[in-house]
C-alpha cells in the first residue's frame, strides 16, 4: 500500500524515510534529466529572443524535437508508444524541460497533460492504440477545449452543443471555445460539450486536418502578457462532425473527466515552475557576483542576500513538495498494478487519492515562481527591467501559472473542499483529531521543556503543532457553518493557507533530514538551514490566518480560548535566528555562483 492516504499528512506524523526526494533518482533518471537539461541548453536557452518575439513555429519545431527524444510520452505505457518510465520520472522531466521559456513549459504540459491524460485516463483500448502513439512521437500535438467566453473556472456551464445525427454516426458540435494553448498546431482536440439537456458536459476526441476543417475555425494568436510563442487561439465548431466511437468514455462523464485530468495538470505545472525558478535564482548569482556598486559587487550586500537566502528556500521546498507527491502517486498506482488493475484504472485511483496535494503543490509554486521571478528583477535592478536580460520575461511567463490549471483562489477553496468530502465520506478521520485538539484548549498546557537534541527535532514538533492550529480551526469552522461553509469563502481561504503551509514545510523538514542522514549534518547544514527557514514563515503566515480566522467565527471568552490556543501551536521553544540562516544559504550559493541544491 502506498505509505499514507491523500489528505492523511494533516493527522499523521511522517518520517522522513517514508518519503522520496530527488537526490534519490535511479540511475536511469539521472541519465533523462541529464538528457533534458542538455537538450533546453542547446535548442531553448539560446533562442529566448525568438520565444519572445512569437515565433510559433519555433516552439512547435522545439515540441517536435522533444517527441523524437521520447520526452512526450514518459510515463505512458510502452504498448501505447510511450517509454513506461512512470510519474516521478514524468514530473523530473517536466521540471527541466520548463526551465528555459514558459512557451516550451505551456506547449509541453497542455500536450503531456490535459491534451494525452485523458485518452489515456479514460480512452477505450481503440482510442488508446489509435492516438496514444501519434502524441506520445510527436507526430500529432494535442489540445485540450474546454475553456469558453462564459465558462471559465465555473467548466461545467459550457455552451457548446453536441447533437447526435439522425443516421446515428457523429454528434453535430457547435459552440467556442477560448484560450486554447497548442490550437495553432495540434492536431487531436479533446473536446467538451453538453448533450440536449444534460446536466454535465461529455467529452470527445476530435481529429483536426487543415486541409479539410470540418467546421472548424480557429481565431487569430492571442495577444498575451507571457508566454509569448505558446499557441493560443479561440476555436469555433460550426456543424462539425464527430464519429460516435469517439466519445470519450460515456455521456455526461466530461466534467468529471475535466476535473480529474486537472488533478495530473496542478502537480505537474508545480514541477514546470520548478527548474525555472532554479534558473533564474543562478543567473541573479552570477549577476550579483559580477555588478558592482560602492567599489564591492552587489552580492556582499545583506539587502541581497536576504534574497538570494528566501528564494532558494522556496525553490528548495518546491522541490521537496513535488518529488514526495509524485512518489506517494507512483507508490499507489504500483500497488494498484500489482493488485490486478489495469493501467488507467490505477493512475486514475491515484490522481484522484492525492488532488489535495495536487493543488496545494500548484498553488505554492506558482505562487513562488512570480516570487522569485520579481525578486530576479529586483536583483538586477535597471537591467532587470530590459528584455535584454531574461528576468523581465521569466517574470511575465510566470505570471499565468496562477491562473491556468485552476485560479489559485479556486484551488486553495478546492483543498479545504475536499478534505472535508473525504472526511465525510469516511475516508479520512479528521473529526476525532479536531475535537481532541478542541478538548485540548480547556486542559493546562505542559510546562516541560522537551528534549530536542535530535535534529530538526523541534522543527518537526512545530508542524505537528501547525496541524493542530490547522485542526482546530477547519474543526471550529465545520462545527459552526456545517454544509453553509462554502458561502464563508474568506474563511475557507484562511484554513487554506495553514493547510499549504503545513504540507509545504514538513516537505521541506523531511528533505533536509533525509539528505542529513544520507550525507553528514555538516554536508546538509544548507538545506538544514532552508528547511528551517522556511518553516518560520509558514509560522508567521499560520499565526496570521488562523487568527484572521478565529476572529471571524468566535467572540468572547471561546475567542480568547482559540488565539491563546492559536498562539501555543505558533510558539517556538528555541526561536531560530531567520538573519542567521538566510546568511548561511546566501553564502553557499554566492560561493557557487549558482542555485546549487
Amino acid at each position: 500500500m502506498a505509505t499514507i492516504k491523500g489528505g492523511e499528512f494533516l493527522i499523521k506524523e511522517i518520517k522522513a524515510e517514508e518519503i522520496f526526494i530527488s537526490e534519490e533518482f535511479n540511475e536511469e533518471q539521472k541519465m533523462m534529466k541529464e538528457a533534458v537539461i542538455e537538450f533546453i541548453d542547446r535548442e531553448v536557452w539560446p533562442e529566448r529572443e525568438r520565444f519572445e518575439n512569437k515565433d510559433y513555429a519555433l516552439t512547435e519545431e522545439i515540441m517536435r524535437k522533444a517527441g523524437e527524444m521520447g520526452f512526450l510520452g514518459v510515463s505512458i505505457p510502452e504498448k501505447y508508444g510511450g517509454i513506461g518510465m512512470g510519474f516521478v520520472s514524468t514530473m523530473l522531466v517536466t521540471d527541466y524541460i520548463s526551465s528555459a521559456t514558459g512557451s516550451v513549459g505551456t506547449a509541453f504540459g497542455a500536450h503531456t497533460g490535459i491534451g494525452t491524460m485523458p485518452i489515456f485516463l479514460y480512452g477505450t483500448e481503440d482510442q488508446k492504440n489509435k492516438y496514444l502513439p501519434l502524441l506520445t512521437s510527436g507526430e500529432k500535438f494535442g489540445a485540450y477545449c474546454l475553456t469558453e467566453p462564459g465558462a471559465g473556472s465555473d467548466a461545467n456551464s459550457g455552451k457548446t452543443t453536441a447533437e447526435l445525427t439522425a443516421d446515428g454516426k457523429h454528434y453535430k458540435i457547435n459552440g467556442q471555445k477560448m484560450w486554447i494553448s497548442n490550437a495553432g498546431f495540434a492536431e487531436i482536440f479533446i473536446v467538451f460539450a453538453r448533450i440536449e439537456n444534460d446536466k454535465n458536459i461529455t467529452a470527445f476526441i476530435m481529429e483536426f486536418d487543415k486541409e479539410n476543417p470540418n467546421g472548424v475555425t480557429l481565431g487569430e494568436e492571442e495577444n498575451k502578457l507571457g508566454i509569448t510563442s505558446s499557441s493560443t487561439r479561440q476555436v469555433f465548431f460550426s456543424d462539425t462532425l464527430i464519429p460516435v466511437e469517439n466519445m470519450l468514455s460515456e455521456r455526461g462523464k466530461g466534467f468529471k473527466i475535466a476535473l480529474n485530468s486537472l488533478n495530473v495538470g496542478r502537480i505537474k505545472l508545480g514541477a514546470a515552475c520548478l527548474d525555472a525558478s532554479r534558473r533564474i535564482i543562478t543567473e541573479s548569482v552570477k549577476y550579483g557576483n559580477e555588478r558592482k556598486q560602492f567599489k564591492t559587487v552587489i552580492s556582499n550586500f545583506g539587502a541581497i542576500q536576504k534574497k538570494y537566502a528566501e528564494m532558494s528556500a522556496k525553490t528548495f521546498t518546491i522541490d521537496a513538495a513535488c518529488y514526495r507527491a509524485a512518489k506517494d502517486i507512483q507508490n499507489m498506482i504500483d500497488d494498484g498494478l500489482a493488485a490486478g488493475k489495469s493501467h488507467q484504472d490505477a493512475e486514475l485511483a491515484a490522481f484522484q487519492e492525492y488532488a489535495i496535494e495536487c493543488a496545494i503543490i500548484k498553488v505554492y509554486a506558482s505562487e513562488v515562481s512570480q516570487f522569485v521571478s520579481d525578486e530576479g528583477i529586483q536583483i538586477f535592478g535597471g537591467m532587470g527591467f530590459s528584455k535584454d536580460t531574461p528576468m523581465e520575461s521569466a517574470w511575465r511567463d510566470a505570471r499565468i501559472t496562477r491562473i491556468y490549471e485552476g485560479t489559485n483562489e479556486i484551488n486553495r477553496l478546492l483543498t479545504v473542499g475536499m478534505l472535508l468530502k473525504k472526511a465525510m465520506k469516511g475516508e479520512i478521520d479528521v473529526i476525532t483529531p479536531a475535537t481532541e485538539v478542541g478538548n485540548s484548549l480547556m486542559g493546562i498546557p505542559s510546562f516541560d521543556v522537551p528534549d530536542f537534541s535530535d535534529l530538526l527535532s523541534e522543527e518537526k514538533a512545530m508542524v505537528a503543532k501547525l496541524k493542530k492550529a490547522f485542526l482546530m480551526v477547519a474543526g471550529k469552522a465545520v462545527q459552526t457553518y456545517g454544509m453553509e461553509l462554502e458561502s464563508h469563502q474568506q474563511l475557507i481561504l484562511a484554513a487554506a493557507e495553514v493547510m499549504i503551509e503545513v504540507y509545504m514545510a514538513e516537505s521541506a523538514i523531511l528533505k533536509a533530514e533525509k539528505i542529513a542522514k544520507l550525507t553528514s549534518e555538516t554536508a546538509a547544514e544548507c538545506q538544514i538551514a532552508m528547511a528551517k527557514l522556511n518553516l518560520f514563515n509558514a509560522v508567521e503566515k499560520s499565526a496570521s490566518m488562523g487568527k484572521e480566522a478565529i476572529l471571524y467565527f468566535s467572540e468572547g471568552d471561546e475567542q480568547r480560548m482559540m488565539l491563546m490556543g492559536l498562539k501555543r501551536f505558533t510558539k517556538y521553544v528555541n526561536n531560530p535566528n531567520p538573519i542567521k540562516l538566510r546568511k548561511i544559504i546566501a553564502t553557499k550559493v554566492i560561493a557557487e555562483n549558482k542555485y546549487c541544491f
